[in-house]
């Protein structure tokens, strides 16, 4: 026990006042009773309480203290309320959303859909093909003015914030607000890459919330430069171009790493809405955009002022799109093959292509030139043309007038009478029957059941050579060697050079009735041009993967030897008359020796000119898709005019190849003697063709009947130029 202190024993006394009715104690709580209340109460009753002993806390406070004290705690703790209600709110609808997408651990970023970069034979891009129009790009690849720009005019914090950019968001309302200034969204590039990674176009609050938690889960995944190039890779930049390096060859025609400034802000800026600022479309508004791009990375020291000042002096302009060139025609007919020489890939490929840029300029100016020139009043509308080595590379194709306005690829799909061009497969199987280019044969009238073919000029020269014949394109003389090799022959002959396309074998067959391609003519043409052998027609030569991996690489291949030496020495004399004397004598290039065969359908509605060099075979089809006539287009004006055209231009300073196996061949001078001695049914003609042995040439007979045919060609060639 503490010293100075008694025992206290309990006391259970009962106040009086404690006792309620009927004996019961009254625990109840008085007034009194409760802390701090006593003093109160005895000071309002006058009484004597005791007071607490005095210490050194707070002065005592005013009423209007205790209250103004009071109204602020309920504030404070009113909104400390509020703000936890409102976390666990939103903690709710983030979780919500969060588990409206796919288990964090199970995210990963989808695969970019593979592009196809077809090449020119130069390495030169020709075009993309794919959803995306363009190969993915390393950061580390690109001026760094590209990334910035992007950086300086959609999201200026993007290295600060950790993928939502409050300040960034407060900002932008404060801009929206006031309409000042550089206009900025409040999404960062994350939170864009997000929504293009995963999410829809949809603009609700679910969706920003979705794309802000995928955000988060973005920047903890990847770097700042690995989101800034998955960001470039595939961001949409319209018409069709998903990432920077599609877009750079979209609007510029060169590579992502070329771009200079100008272009890269121009390209930062185009995003903000692909259709309203695309320079292609409304290229004021895209240069506008593009300095408002300039300035903000000028403001971010992202780029100097001098460097500014030049680009804001010399704008960005969009280059002559490629996209709807002749080129695409190529990347179809690419894309038509590559199932062919790939399986099924899933990462970007490069196609390296046989075709040359600058010819393929060439044919499409050759031809787009004629049709804008004499279309109108020739009434042809379309066309197309293709070229290649006699080795069967194709070095420029062109499907038809504008590949914008039509996709459908004349050159490889139209099918079309090919008319008197179809003839030197006629007289090669006359040729490897026993005759030569000096065999003569009667152009006269002749019939087989109810058809009696004529000639373009309706008249008849009578006995002529097998070399003058082909030249001028006499009808009766194609039809009698047709009947005399058969037409099943005939039909053998081409299929051997490498026509595909099904083929009648009739008597009409040795004028070009039958159906076929371009691409299949020249392609047996190629056999001429390179002394025999039959080729197939090729585009493609390899196929690398992303990796540079080789998945398909083109072996030497062909048809094997298709025409004796022989033989296609005699046909390429006679074709090469038609560059001397006969429909094709106005499209003779100077220093080279040419060979080839015009074709017109009847009525006019097809022309054709295919002819090469001993280094180049090319071939031209007018016409109209409807099978429309036209207005006397024949195969030895308009095309052989295209023709001329554009050979000149590719041959243009290569040395001059001779055509293969003609030496033995070339024409004899004519005399009227060895005509009279050769004709049919002489000792020597019969005997020649017993034997086979050369013919004696044959001009055409002295006679009045014959000076008026020539009168009435050469009219014909003036009005028309040189006829089929």
């Amino acid at each position: 026990m503490a010293k100075g202190r008694g025992r206290i024993e309990p006391n259970f006394d009962v106040p009086e006042g404690r006792v309620r009715d009927r004996g019961e104690l009254d625990l109840r709580l008085s007034r009194e009773d409760r802390p701090g209340t006593g003093e109160r109460v005895a000071k309002r009753s006058g009484g004597t309480a005791r007071q607490p002993a005095k210490t050194g806390g707070r002065p005592k406070r005013s009423g209007s203290a205790r209250r103004r004290r009071s109204w602020l705690g309920r504030i404070v703790y009113g909104t400390v309320v509020l703000g936890l209600w409102a976390v666990i709110g939103l903690a709710g609808l983030i979780a919500y959303h969060a588990s409206q997408l796919p288990p964090i651990d199970q995210l990963a970023v989808p695969k970019r859909p593979p592009n196809i970069a077809i090449l020119a034979s130069d390495g030169s891009l020709l075009a993309n093909r794919g959803e995306t129009g363009g190969r993915v790009v390393s950061i580390k690849e690109l001026p760094p003015y590209l990334p910035r720009a992007f950086v300086a005019i959609e999201d200026r914090r993007f290295y600060q914030h950790f993928g939502v950019d409050p300040v960034g968001i407060l900002r932008a309302i404060g801009q929206n607000l006031t309409r000042r200034g550089v206009a900025q969204g409040g999404s960062t590039l994350t939170q864009q890459l997000a929504k293009n990674l995963f999410l829809t176009q949809e603009r609700t609050a679910s969706r920003k919330i979705q794309e802000a938690i995928l955000a988060l889960w973005l920047e903890h995944k990847y770097t700042k430069d690995e989101i800034l190039e998955l960001y470039l890779n595939r961001v949409y930049f319209g018409a069709g171009a998903y990432g920077v390096e599609a877009a750079a060859q979209r609007y510029f025609g060169k590579p992502a790493k070329e771009v200079s400034l100008a272009q890269a802000a121009m390209l930062g800026g185009l995003v903000q809405a692909p259709s309203r600022l695309a320079p292609n479309r409304n290229l004021p508004a895209a240069q506008a955009r593009a300095a408002q791009v300039l300035a903000a990375m000028q403001d971010l020291a992202f780029a100097s002022p001098q460097d500014v000042k030049v680009a804001l002096a010399q704008p960005a302009k969009p280059a002559n799109a490629r996209g709807g060139g002749s080129a695409n025609y190529v990347a179809d007919l690419v894309m038509d093959v590559l199932d062919d020489y790939v399986g099924k890939f899933d990462t970007d490929i490069t196609v390296q292509t046989t075709v040359d840029t600058g010819l393929q300029a060439a044919a499409e100016r050759a031809l787009t030139d004629e049709l804008n020139a004499k279309g109108a009043r020739f009434n042809v509308g379309q066309g197309a043309m293709v070229s290649m080595r006699p080795d069967g590379a194709i070095r420029a194709l062109i499907g038809g007038r504008d590949y914008a306005q039509s996709q459908f690829n004349r050159a490889t799909t139209a099918k079309r009478q090919p008319g008197s061009s179809f003839k030197p497969f006629v007289y090669l199987t006359a040729v490897e029957h026993g005759a030569t280019p000096d065999t003569v044969r009667d152009d006269a009238p002749i019939r087989i059941g109810n058809w009696a073919p004529e000639n373009y000029s309706h008249r008849y020269e009578g006995p002529v050579t097998l070399r003058t014949a082909l030249a001028q394109s006499l009808n009766t003389v194609a039809v009698r060697l047709g009947q005399e090799v058969g037409p099943k022959a005939v039909v053998q002959t081409a299929q051997r050079l490498g026509i595909t396309s099904p083929l009648q074998a009739n008597g009409s067959i040795a004028l070009g009735t039958s159906e076929v391609t371009l691409l299949e003519m020249v392609g047996a043409y190629g056999a001429f041009a390179n002394g025999g052998t039959g080729v197939i027609p090729y585009v493609v030569t390899s196929v690398k993967g992303q990796d540079g991996k080789v998945l398909y690489k083109r072996a030497d291949s062909g048809l094997g030897r298709v025409i004796s030496a022989d033989a296609d020495g005699m046909m390429n004399a006679m074709m090469h008359e038609t560059f001397v004397s006969g429909t094709a004598k106005k499209s003779d290039i100077p220093g080279w020796e040419l060979a080839g065969k015009s074709g017109t359908t009847q009525d006019y509605r097809d022309a054709w000119f295919i002819g090469f060099s001993g280094s180049l075979v090319t071939g031209v089809w007018l016409g109209n898709d409807d099978g429309e006539l036209t207005k006397k287009v024949t195969g030895g004006n308009l095309p052989a005019e295209v023709w001329k055209t554009y050979m000149t231009q590719a041959l243009k300073g290569q040395n001059p190849v001779p055509l293969p196996n003609i030496n033995r061949w070339r024409r004899a001078p004519e005399t009227t003697a060895s005509v009279a001695s050769a004709a049919p049914g002489s000792p020597a003609g019969i005997l020649g063709q017993i034997f086979g042995e050369p013919e004696a040439p044959a001009p055409r007979p002295a006679a009045p009947a014959r000076r008026a045919q020539k009168d009435d060609r050469n009219f014909i060639e003036k009005l028309f130029g040189i006829g089929d």
